[in-house]
């Protein structure tokens, strides 16, 4: 009977190990990846992150921006352009919620809060969201089942300061065009 149980309990720990397998762990150990310390991928974002923007309901947050880390860029990065994305949103016709590029190469990562605010001395060059901001959180209708924003770094060829303040998504991917080096995504969730 005792091994019995202990073997179910070994099953277990082994179940639950492997359901702490996050994907930023998977892959090859060289890879470009995006992480969120203290967040896995897929992670709820906590309700500060939602955006506060007085013209929605919705946007009932701080607009804090979840942590940043990135590792394992390409050899010839010279910058990186960060773009935020909610594809249900607006009934599924989709929500840039973050456009911010002119990142230098030397940079690694972003505290908690440093998208949510105005670039301090050169940290990026602010894109304009849906909104016109260079960065705003989550703002679903209350009541919706959890919608993905998926947050994407692209290692760039572009020097840092190359491309103009302002630009909104789609501009931006048309100026990276034959520029953008390679990319790594992360998804977070939120709901209300």
């Amino acid at each position: 009977m005792r091994n019995i149980a202990a073997a179910l309990t070994l099953l277990a720990l082994l179940t639950l190990t492997a359901c702490a397998t996050t994907p930023e762990m998977e892959g090859p150990p060289t890879a470009f990846r995006l992480t969120s310390p203290g967040m896995a991928d897929n992670a709820r974002l906590p309700p500060k992150a939602a955006g506060n923007f007085a013209k929605n309901p919705n946007c009932t947050g701080q607009n804090v921006s979840p942590a940043l880390a990135w590792s394992n860029p390409p050899d010839k990065t010279r910058s990186y352009a960060i773009i935020w994305d909610d594809q249900a949103g607006r009934g599924g016709l989709g929500v840039s919620h973050g456009v911010i590029y002119g990142i230098p190469a030397s940079t690694s990562g972003f505290a908690e809060g440093a998208l949510g605010g105005a670039p301090t001395s050169g940290a990026f060059v602010p894109g304009k969201s849906t909104i016109g901001m260079p960065w705003f959180g989550p703002c679903p209708p209350k009541g919706n089942a959890p919608q993905h924003y998926v947050m994407t770094i692209i290692a760039t060829e572009v020097e840092p300061n190359a491309l103009s303040p302002g630009l909104t998504r789609a501009e931006l991917l048309k100026a990276l065009e034959g520029k953008a080096l390679r990319a790594a995504s992360l998804v977070f969730r939120f709901w209300q």
